[in-house]
């Protein structure tokens, strides 16, 4: 079977990941990334909400990648997400990494958080 590659319509995808870092857009990011279609930017982690509050408007999902493993992102975080209209979809970051891909590829309103391995 022919695998054909897939088109992001210019849009910024998680192009892979490791220990501690993650590689998006042709860019290697060590520590936490949150990523849009726009671009992607180092994050502070789950204490830096604000910046996952600014996605407000423009993202309808977020997938927050919680490490290695699934774990329950803060309570208070999905609740103050919800209020400004950003659904949270929290699963391990390989996980959260590839739904991006996948969705972004849909040309839905889509975002990531990653926290690394």
């Amino acid at each position: 079977m022919a695998m054909n590659p897939t088109d992001f319509g210019g849009a910024t995808a998680v192009d892979g990941y490791g220990p501690g870092f993650f590689r998006v857009g042709g860019k290697v990011f060590h520590g936490s990334v949150l990523v849009t279609a726009e671009g992607a930017m180092p994050w502070g982690g789950l204490p830096d909400s604000d910046a996952l509050l600014a996605l407000a408007g423009k993202v309808d999902v977020l997938f927050l990648g919680m490490g290695e493993t699934i774990a329950h992102p803060p309570r208070e975080l999905v609740e103050a997400l919800d209020h400004v209209g950003v659904m949270v979809e929290a699963m391990a970051s390989p996980t959260a990494a590839r739904t991006y891909n996948v969705t972004l590829s849909e040309g839905r309103r889509v975002a990531c958080a990653l926290v690394p391995l």
